[in-house]
């Protein structure tokens, strides 16, 4: 991964996170397909405050306990855009780690085509055609602006976690051929969560969207 600095549009108006999720930690989780918040587009971070960065130190936790090199915000069911990084899913590795606050994909380059995963799809793989090479401008926690240009495995990583945040898994760039062989398990995937509903550990759909619309900034 190599970068550039570059100007982006500054953080304004701040706001205050919900204490709900947000600043007890012990009530984060990484939530499962087909969570209503996978699906829900995140809002823009309107500002930095501890609470974020406390949140954004329970995301890199919970992404290293599940071996992962990505989490975004809306798989720890909160609706802004926000993502954490690390390549190397090594939390000794600190200076591998990247957020990316407000990220946005400016130019893409190239094709192609690999395998990947999703904490939120535990052991679900797939082929996913994609850019080679993007240009990606975000913030970061001390509220500067830069700017990436990526290829390989970064490219896809950043790639697939801004799709979060669009409510887009990468189930959804297969094709429809290998969607079909992935099916039963995302059926499977449907069955367990509706069972947690049906047993209390997760409120309605209905609920949960409402509570993700409280959070909104």
């Amino acid at each position: 991964m190599y970068s550039t600095t570059g100007a982006v549009r500054p953080i304004i108006q701040p706001w205050f996170l919900s204490t709900v999720g947000m600043g007890t930690c012990r009530f984060m989780e990484i939530v499962k397909y087909p969570h209503p918040a996978l699906r829900w587009k995140s809002s823009p971070v309107q500002a930095i405050n501890a609470e974020l960065r406390s949140t954004v130190r329970e995301m890199f936790e919970l992404m290293y306990e599940a071996n992962g090199i990505g989490l975004a915000a809306n798989q720890v069911a909160l609706p802004i855009r926000l993502f954490v990084l690390n390549l190397l899913a090594d939390p000794a590795e600190k200076e591998e780690e990247y957020v990316f606050i407000n990220p946005e994909i400016i130019r893409r380059k190239g094709n192609q085509e690999a395998e990947e995963g999703c904490l939120s799809m535990p052991n679900l793989y797939g082929d996913v055609r994609r850019a080679g090479e993007i240009v990606v401008q975000a913030y970061g926690l001390d509220g500067q602006g830069f700017e990436l240009t990526v290829d390989e495995l970064a490219s896809r990583a950043i790639q697939h976690e801004t799709d979060h945040l669009d409510g887009v898994l990468f189930t959804d760039r297969m094709t429809e051929a290998a969607r079909r062989e992935i099916d039963p398990m995302l059926t499977d995937f449907e069955t367990l969560f509706r069972r947690q509903q049906e047993q209390g550990k997760f409120p309605s759909d209905a609920e949960i969207q409402q509570q993700l619309q409280e959070r909104t900034p």
